[in-house]
């Protein structure tokens, strides 16, 4: 691996783009939240606690931000669902809000109607139905960070997120299609694959970060429980697509 910033809880940045996509369930994933199923204030809070965590907190501390301070629920209560005790939510708790405190603004993020927001997803939508890497990096900062919950393996940078999209390209084929949702109070896609006899299967759930007109972050994930939480279909034909949009 090459030097450079670490995730917190997954270490340094991959340079291997052929690694294998391994799961590893014993982390705490933060799974993204549909947002119609919040009030606008509650969307508000979250979208920051989401931000903020995602860039500077390990998988436990934003669990134990999140469940407590954005959804309210008792120190009991998540330490229950994380399955440790409350002496170590308490902790977890205090140590998150210690790191956010030395955080900058997280307004920087823009909410997922913003015009500028819109523009850059659907350039995004409209390269990656194409197939286009080129045109992906482009709508990318230099330093965007491609994650993949609940594989511990990420990258950093332009350069890297694109040859593992022509990885994926190249194992998955081309001709994708994606819709358009919001998670967390960011925009946010599902992508479906190409299947061979016709139509697109349900591949991921991706969730941007977008700042000054560039995509900063991609958290890509692939658990059907994610998939389940949006409602989303498992199937969906090109003709659909083509309606929705």
């Amino acid at each position: 691996m090459r030097g450079g910033r670490c995730r917190p809880g997954l270490g340094a940045p991959s340079d291997d783009l052929g690694a294998p996509l391994t799961p590893a369930f014993d982390i705490p994933w933060l799974q993204p939240f549909p947002d119609a199923r919040f009030d606008p204030e509650v969307r508000a809070d979250m979208q920051l606690a989401l931000v903020a965590a995602m860039q500077v907190l390990p998988p436990r501390q934003r669990a134990v931000l999140v469940l407590r301070e954005v959804l309210e629920f008792s120190a009991a209560e998540v330490a229950a669902q994380l399955g440790t005790t409350v002496t170590a939510v308490n902790s977890a708790l205090q140590r998150a809000r210690a790191a956010l405190a030395d955080v900058g603004d997280a307004g920087e993020v823009a909410e997922p109607d913003d015009p500028e927001v819109r523009a850059v997803i659907q350039r995004y939508v409209r390269a990656f139905e194409a197939a286009d890497v080129p045109a992906l990096v482009r709508l990318l900062t230099d330093e965007a960070v491609l994650e993949m919950p609940p594989v511990p393996l990420w990258y950093r940078g332009s350069r890297d997120y694109g040859l593992f999209m022509r990885r994926v390209f190249e194992t998955r084929g081309t001709g994708w299609g994606m819709r358009h949702l919001t998670a967390n109070g960011q925009p946010a896609l599902a992508a479906y694959a190409p299947e061979p006899g016709g139509g697109h299967r349900l591949h991921t759930l991706q969730v941007f970060t977008v700042t000054g007109g560039r995509v900063a972050h991609n958290v890509v994930f692939a658990d059907p429980r994610v998939f389940e939480a949006f409602d989303l279909p498992k199937q969906i034909s090109f003709d659909e697509f083509r309606q929705a949009r």
